[in-house]
């Protein structure tokens, strides 16, 4: 999720990040907020080949469209293994889980034509489905909708009563999930195989007293700046690599 591609390119430009070789694939999305989708890898592990962008037809109840987010689609070689990677974030819930969950059923619809067009050419391919969808592993959008059996989710099992990647009037959800393909769990022949997925919940993340104390660290509570990272922890999966 990213502002334009000007925030991208500053980000890699930093002082921090500018010797450690990252690049960037980022399109402009249609969305009504100017918000995108993006992919940040570094060049020593990740070699794009073919990105392209799957744009989705969403009407507000009013009928109107709803000019949401991009799905981004990068295809390339991940420490020499070739895996399709599809950056989501799907439409918020504002105006009520329940009003607007319909639009993110449409997300998790478009993914799954996506990754059965890529299916159709490979049976084998590795795919990671990663973002922000806005619902938990155990939404109807993405338990009903989205987990095909090609799939595994392992953030379900992160997911409790004390622990998520954000938190809402004191109840913790995860919506940030990164889905892969069963082929990266059992595929011998890629080189790749997933391991583990975990939250980055560092105490150094959390707000340290208060109220939200152990909440993510924001940067901002509405106009106010606080000078935190951001209002939802990181989610990482780890790969491990054999020769084939």
């Amino acid at each position: 999720e990213v502002e334009n591609k000007k925030v991208i390119r500053d980000l890699v430009a930093s002082e921090q990040l500018k010797d450690l070789g990252y690049r960037y694939v980022h399109f402009n999305s249609p969305d009504e907020r100017g918000i995108d989708t993006a992919l940040l890898y570094r060049d020593a592990y990740f070699e794009p080949v073919a990105s392209t962008t799957h744009t989705m037809l969403i009407d507000n109840l009013d009928g109107q469209r709803d000019y949401t987010r991009d799905i981004l689609q990068v295809s390339g070689f991940l420490c020499g293994t070739l895996i399709t990677i599809l950056v989501n974030h799907w439409p918020s819930r504002h105006n009520g889980s329940g009003l607007t969950e319909y639009k993110r059923i449409a997300a998790a619809q478009k993914n799954v034509e996506v990754i059965n067009q890529i299916l159709k050419s490979d049976p084998e391919a590795n795919i990671i489905v990663m973002g922000d969808f806005n619902d938990n592993p155990s939404s109807s959008s993405i338990k009903s909708h989205l987990m095909i059996p090609e799939l595994f989710n392992p953030m379900t099992a992160l997911h409790s009563y004390s622990r998520g990647s954000s938190t809402w009037q004191g109840k913790w959800f995860l919506f940030d999930q990164i889905i892969v393909s069963k082929s990266l769990q059992t595929n011998n022949k890629s080189g790749l195989k997933f391991e583990a997925a975990d939250i980055f919940d560092a105490q150094f993340l959390k707000e340290f007293k208060g109220r939200f104390k152990g909440n993510p660290f924001r940067t901002f509570a509405g106009s106010k700046h606080l000078g935190g990272f951001s209002d939802h922890f990181p989610v990482f999966a780890t790969f491990s690599i054999h020769k084939i």
